[in-house]
């Protein structure tokens, strides 16, 4: 079966490397954002923003080591579609608060718990379902093209990404990226949820 001259295999490879795009590019942009957001929004010092994100990145490889057995409780659709939620809804978290500079007490809760939520569950579990997804559609077929391919689509975004977030920063504000990626996040998702039959008779 093709669509605009494109089978449904190749569709779904495309999709994969999508999702790959979206997940590392946000989590490329967050990385490149964090720690002066830390500083401008929550008044902490980078030792601790760092400190932060450290021990909830320890959380995700906890969360990594647990995969074989989110694997017996759920599929790979329903862990990518919860970690990209999980991932975004943290993300946007952030989107409305207001600078130290303009007055604002935002609480340091608010900031471990977004960046839990994005660190600790979120992009470990939706990545890492990501990547078992492609390697399941992929198959028997041989995987080193199709790999390095996928793994280049990651990289380019992680290069990407912060280079746009950085211009938006600049010439809007850096809630406005959180905003930009929260939809990308959003759009990612919707396209798991249309595509999610055709992606699981793909990976059997």
């Amino acid at each position: 079966m093709t669509f605009l001259g494109i089978t449904v295999y190749n569709a779904a490879l495309l999709g994969c490397m999508l999702l790959n795009v979206s997940t590392k590019g946000s989590i490329g942009s967050f990385e490149t954002m964090g720690i002066s957001f830390a500083e401008s929004h929550f008044g902490l010092q980078p030792a601790l923003a760092g400190t932060i994100v450290s021990i909830n990145g320890l959380i995700g490889v906890g969360c990594l080591l647990s995969m074989g057995y989110l694997g017996r409780l759920l599929t790979d659709i329903q862990m990518i579609i919860g970690g990209i939620a999980v991932c975004a809804i943290g993300i946007i978290s952030f989107a409305s608060l207001e600078s130290v500079e303009m007055g604002a007490e935002n609480s340091i809760v608010h900031y471990i718990i977004g960046i839990f939520m994005i660190y600790g569950i979120g992009y470990p579990i939706g990545h890492t379902a990501v990547i078992g997804l492609f390697s399941k559609v992929v198959g028997r077929r041989p995987q080193g093209t199709l790999q390095g391919w996928f793994a280049s689509a990651g990289s380019l975004a992680r290069i990407l990404f912060p280079v746009m977030s950085g211009y938006i920063a600049q010439y809007d504000d850096i809630t406005t990226v959180f905003i930009v990626l929260f939809v990308v996040l959003v759009i990612s998702n919707i396209f798991v949820a249309m595509s999610a039959k055709t992606l699981e008779a793909l990976s059997v």
